[in-house]
């Protein structure tokens, strides 16, 4: 392994990719702690305190601890996600941009310019939203907001939309001149850069004698165990084999060989459960906001506390039901068998064409199941051992699944960037695949 990356360090284009990479993250971790004019952060700090169980959690996950500050970047990349998310889903019900997908590279751009427009529309909408909410909020007899009015509003709009516009071009500028996918590794920087608090978090208990040494070890093991059980399980995949007819082309024969239709067990990758999340806690955080003169908000608001035994089976739920929906979305079964039959390919046994595409759809789903168990598995481990053993847990859930979905993809792409130019990989027997199989 150290080998390998010293290896990575003798080859000038990844070298200079890799700073890149890591100059344009700085950049942005600086941007983080740069305040939204307007705000006084320390009676925000506060109310963030006192909702620590609602969907700011996600939000300042997501944002990197940028809106925990309301720093310039406080919306995060969310707003491009959610967009991208949007024109997929659009993708499947709008002959235009379904056409737009099957266009190749011109087509790509294209709808990477509408997701654009779409993140600015959202952004736009979003900041207008919190800019609102954000003079309504009073703490201890302390306002967040120093001058209410519509000029703070205007202000607040654009300097988020504004720094949601610059991570978004930090993020392509990251794929097209670094190394590793930009969007996900802003996301990684900001969990990982949140990661010596939680250590330090567990020291501290430690040293207060809430946590033995034994405790502390078994965290340790566990979470080595975690990792682990997620590297395993996004590289997991389930191989259909194909086999392509002999054809004749001119004076030349081509095909005859076999190959193999890789299916991931985790197709969505972490989707399903940002949504989930994001599903199930935002009617607990409106009814929270309806004050003590609605008991049956505080009812709902108590039924959806993070923790609680029905949050927790609903949670789950969502996670399934979003796995095989957002798997419907990005994998077309029928496409998939028809471009095995334009080509000559055929799965042995299994007649080309609709009978294939129901293969592969029964197939997908029986391993579908799979996936989004093992997403449910990791998701509720923190709330477990957390609500249930009363133990600190910090380095599960969403945030585990993507450090090491994107440390994988990126660690990936380094070493195929060491193959094509005659070195060695990161591993001396065989190759380290990223989630997409590559």
């Amino acid at each position: 392994m150290l080998e390998g990356f010293q290896n990575a360090t003798r080859i000038p284009e990844l070298r200079r990719r890799v700073l890149f990479t890591f100059v344009m993250l700085a950049v942005y971790r600086v941007g983080v702690a740069v305040p939204t004019p307007g705000i006084d952060t320390a009676v925000l700090g506060e109310f963030f305190r006192q909702q620590a169980n609602d969907l700011f959690n996600l939000m300042i996950l997501m944002s990197g601890g940028a809106l925990e500050r309301f720093s310039i970047f406080a919306l995060g990349i969310m707003p491009y996600i959610s967009a991208s998310i949007i024109l997929q889903l659009l993708t499947v019900v709008v002959p235009y941009l379904e056409r737009l997908s099957k266009e190749g590279e011109l087509g790509r751009r294209k709808i990477t310019q509408y997701t654009r427009y779409g993140t600015v529309v959202l952004s736009l909408i979003q900041s207008c939203f919190i800019s609102i909410g954000l003079q309504q909020i009073e703490v201890g007899g302390a306002r967040v907001v120093q001058a209410s009015g519509w000029y703070f509003r205007l202000m607040t709009m654009v300097t988020l939309t504004a720094g949601t516009a610059f991570i978004m071009w930090l993020g392509e500028q990251i794929t097209e001149r670094g190394i590793g996918n930009g969007i996900s590794l802003i996301i990684f920087a900001g969990i990982v850069a949140a990661i010596p608090s939680a250590v330090k978090s567990t020291l501290d208990f430690m040293r207060q004698g809430e946590l033995g040494p034994l405790v502390v070890l078994f965290l340790l093991a566990l979470m080595i165990a975690v990792v682990a059980f997620i590297v395993f399980a996004e590289r997991g995949q389930r191989r259909i084999p194909v086999q392509y007819a002999k054809r004749v082309v001119g004076r030349r024969m081509y095909g005859g060989q076999s190959s193999h239709l890789p299916l991931k067990i985790n197709t969505s990758g972490v989707i399903p459960p940002i949504f989930a999340s994001s599903f199930l806690i935002f009617p607990g955080t409106i009814a929270g906001f309806m004050g003590p003169e609605y008991p049956w908000a505080q009812t709902v608001a108590g039924l959806l506390t993070p923790g609680s035994g029905l949050y927790e089976l609903i949670y789950a739920a969502a996670i399934l039901g979003f796995c095989y929906f957002y798997t419907a979305v990005v994998f077309n079964p029928v496409d998939v068998a028809d471009n095995m039959k334009k080509y000559g390919g055929y799965i042995p046994g299994i007649r080309p064409g609709q009978r294939t595409a129901e293969y592969i759809d029964r197939v997908l789903s029986r391993i579908t199941l799979g996936g989004a168990l093992y997403l449910v598995a990791v998701c509720l481990l923190p709330s477990i051992l957390i609500q249930q053993f009363n133990v600190p847990f910090f380095f599960g859930g969403t945030a585990l699944l993507i450090v090491v979905g994107v440390g994988m993809d990126t660690v990936a792409q380094m070493e195929t960037h060491m193959i094509t130019r005659s070195y060695e990989g990161f591993m001396r027997r065989g190759r380290l695949r990223g989630r997409g199989g590559r």
